[in-house]
């Protein structure tokens, strides 16, 4: 268990997980577009689990991945071996067998208190903007932690005034510290929603970074993440499906056909493989 979780779960602190589902990639080195090549996705998401209790869900976690190591089943998987640093350190779906990916998927199904938010960005978009700023700037350079923070505001623009303390983990990327960076944006996302909806909040932001072996809830929510990449990567939709209900919201914001904010899906407005076909006939939609 990570040694900032308490073992009493304050019910007036919102704790919110954050990790990503594909890249923010667009170039390689020489400048040459990657999206959608082997490699590269075509889609960047940014995922939010809200977790009522951490506590409890550190302690699922751990007793799942106890009784799945201790099954003879798994003995010799290289992936449940402690110095593969995989399955046996953190469950990660990209990683975990399909029984073991199963499991999770069985507990998080059964963890009714969990809460689902999303935005998801077309990287043709991005590109788009890109060169437009290019042609404004020539000096201007895209760097993939720009796509990152956007969406970040995008994502918290309404979540962050309905309580009055915030316990926000981002998964860590990379090896720099980013905290300082991602506050501005959430700052930002506060100041904004101040501003178009004249409503203050003096909320407290407790930010950081955590490895997913330190939380469970940063284990959560990368099945969540994993579960929608699928369905807007490879129209795999079974996997959205068995988790529905604790999805609240998935902003499509390049999904500009109706609306230049984009499509918004919810339980009233369900997303599935069908509500996506229209993109699979065209490799560039909206551009």
């Amino acid at each position: 268990m990570a040694d900032n979780q308490s073992q009493e779960t304050d019910t007036s602190i919102r704790h919110y997980y954050i990790d990503e589902g594909g890249d923010g990639t667009l170039f390689s080195k020489r400048g040459k577009v990657l999206i959608g090549t082997e490699g590269c996705s075509r889609f960047f998401i940014l995922g939010l689990l809200e977790v009522p209790d951490p506590v409890a869900l550190q302690h699922t976690f751990d007793d799942l991945r106890a009784r799945l190591m201790s099954d003879p089943y798994f003995n010799d998987v290289p992936s449940m071996q402690v110095e593969w640093r995989k399955t046996a350190v953190a469950f990660h779906a990209k990683d975990d067998l399909p029984e073991v990916r199963r499991e999770v998927f069985r507990l998080l199904r059964g963890a009714e208190e969990l809460r689902f938010f999303a935005v998801v960005a077309d990287k043709w978009r991005a590109l788009e903007y890109v060169r437009e700023q290019n042609e404004s700037d020539p000096d201007y350079r895209y760097h993939p932690n720009e796509l990152y923070d956007y969406l970040v505001r995008r994502l918290f623009k309404q979540r962050l005034h309905q309580s009055s303390k915030y316990h926000i983990t981002f998964s860590k990327r990379g090896k720099s510290d980013r905290t300082a960076a991602l506050r501005e944006a959430l700052q930002s996302a506060q100041d904004r929603f101040a501003e178009q909806h004249k409503i203050t909040s003096d909320a407290s932001l407790q930010v950081s970074q955590a490895r997913p072996k330190d939380q469970a809830g940063l284990q959560a929510v990368d099945y969540f993440t994993w579960a929608l990449q699928r369905l807007y990567e490879r129209n795999e939709e079974r996997y959205t499906n068995y988790l529905w209900k604790a999805f609240r919201l998935v902003q499509d914001i390049d999904d500009r056909r109706e609306a230049g904010y984009g499509v918004y899906y919810t339980q009233k407005k369900p997303l599935n493989a069908a509500t996506l076909g229209w993109r699979r006939s065209n490799k560039k939609p909206g551009i």
